[in-house]
């Protein structure tokens, strides 16, 4: 299950545009809103550091101080820069611990490995890493574990084999959607071109021998 919660204190911010925004992330902070709920959406900064912590360790449910008050929040969006990975913005959504929300889970391949199409030099492709489920706020996985440990060559592994946790419902097309697959190896064979190339500087030696001799 998910993560203990964890707190994150945050700053009111006023909206003044890109240059403002600019001067505000190389003092060390990320702008950022809240919304959702019945409040109005609030803008705030937040340090840099301590949201990068928030979001490492929070799990999926952050207790968001801003101005005195208290609400509970979860991740809905986030901007990082495309080159430093420094996080540019950062949305979040008021949540009533209540009620099921839908949010987004890592699936983690576990025991490759073992795996029978791995030992053989099989070549496991993730090709799905995120799905999407429905859960409390509190009762969201940090990741969901897909144990591969049986899976051949050939093999796809659908959504289907995925079992969630109690009170996890996924929303993705359980037979549609593709997680995993072993393909084959691929093997080394050399290329027409440097086949005739070899064959070509075999018979040139052959030739030069023979008017030696």
């Amino acid at each position: 299950m998910a993560a203990e919660e964890t707190t994150l204190t945050v700053a009111p911010r006023e909206i003044e545009g890109s240059r403002a925004t600019r001067r505000l992330r190389r003092s060390g902070f990320v702008p950022g809103i809240v919304y959702g709920g019945d409040a109005d959406p609030l803008p705030f900064q937040v340090d840099a550091r301590e949201l990068r912590n928030a979001l490492a360790h929070g799990g999926a449910v952050i207790q968001l101080t801003l101005d005195g008050a208290q609400t509970p929040v979860v991740l809905k969006d986030h901007h990082r820069h495309p080159v430093t990975g420094n996080m540019l913005h950062v949305d979040l959504l008021r949540v009533d611990l209540s009620q099921r929300i839908h949010a987004t889970v890592i699936v983690e391949l576990i025991n490759a490995d073992d795996a029978p199409g791995i030992k053989s030099g099989g070549v496991l492709d993730q090709v799905t890493r995120e799905i999407n489920i429905e859960a409390l706020p509190n009762e969201i996985p940090d990741a969901i574990e897909l144990d591969v440990s049986n899976v051949e060559i050939g093999d796809t592994v659908y959504l289907s084999a995925l079992t969630p946790p109690a009170g996890v419902a996924l929303l993705d097309d359980l037979e549609e959607t593709v997680l995993a697959s072993v393909m084959a190896p691929k093997l080394s064979v050399e290329s027409t071109d440097e086949i005739e190339t070899e064959t070509e500087v075999s018979s040139d030696r052959a030739a030069e021998g023979s008017s030696e001799g």
